[in-house]
């Protein structure tokens, strides 16, 4: 199996070969999501609520992060590894970002992921500049949840999609390999992908993006809390955990999901 870079995702891009991607935290499910040839891995700071039994990812710290992408990267051989700055570990400087950042590679990520728009362009230069590649996320911005004022789907204005859309570009002209983009309708995603040049990665942003992500203890119908509407059960068809993961790809490979019953 060919090992999975930046570069490869943006021939995916070009090429319209959808992206997949699922969260991983440890050993065991990476060698699973690896055989299953799931593209991009995300060690999520959404660990702290599926993992540590937390109702948000704000009590994630660096330790947690730098631990678990350690585990996964002893299992992977194919996929691409992004790990997630926490929050608090990138916001006040860019200099305490690239010190964070450093600690993440150094475990075995090979991309890192922050959240904001334009207001962190200038780290993300920074971050790139230094060879560090990096995944932006815009849209709902979970470690935001409180100033959103909760976990709501964005973009649903002109004036709030336009912002959108600068984010994006702003973070694309700043170096950025790709975008996670969270919860907005489905034309907005679409809208966001067509104005950029490097791979979206959908999670509640419908069917027009580049590649799509989930949660996996969402998608395996682990996790015990609230499902949200774009989060299919994968494991309601399958007879193993491997055949649910490998029916995600194909389903996202194919273009069948996300449906229009996990769209906005």
């Amino acid at each position: 199996m060919a090992k999975v870079t930046s570069a490869m995702i943006q021939k995916m891009r070009l090429d319209k070969d959808p992206v997949t991607m699922l969260t991983c935290t440890d050993a065991s499910f990476a060698g699973m999501l690896d055989q299953a040839e799931v593209d991009m891995f995300l060690i999520g700071d959404s660990l702290g609520m599926v993992i540590q039994g937390d109702n948000s990812t704000l009590g994630v710290t660096m330790g947690d992060m730098v631990y678990h992408t350690r585990c996964v990267a002893k299992a992977t051989n194919r996929a691409l590894i992004v790990g997630d700055l926490p929050f608090g570990s990138y916001q006040k400087s860019p200099e305490q970002a690239i010190e964070n950042a450093i600690e993440l590679m150094a475990a075995g990520a090979q991309m890192v992921k922050l959240e904001g728009g334009v207001v962190m362009s200038d780290t993300v230069r920074f971050l790139v500049d230094r060879g560090i590649p990096v995944c932006g996320h815009i849209g709902l911005t979970p470690q935001s949840v409180h100033a959103l004022g909760g976990f709501k789907v964005q973009g649903k204005s002109e004036e709030a999609i336009n912002d959108l859309i600068v984010a994006a570009k702003a973070l694309e002209q700043s170096g950025a390999s790709a975008i996670v983009l969270e919860l907005v309708p489905n034309d907005v995603g679409g809208r966001v992908t067509e104005a950029i040049n490097i791979p979206v990665i959908g999670i509640g942003a419908g069917p027009y993006c580049s590649g799509q992500v989930l949660n996996l203890y969402d998608m395996l119908d682990i996790y015990q809390g609230r499902k949200p509407k774009f989060v299919k059960n994968f494991m309601a068809d399958s007879s193993s955990i491997l055949d649910a993961v490998k029916a995600y790809v194909t389903e996202v490979k194919a273009g069948t999901f996300p449906g229009p019953e996990h769209c906005f």
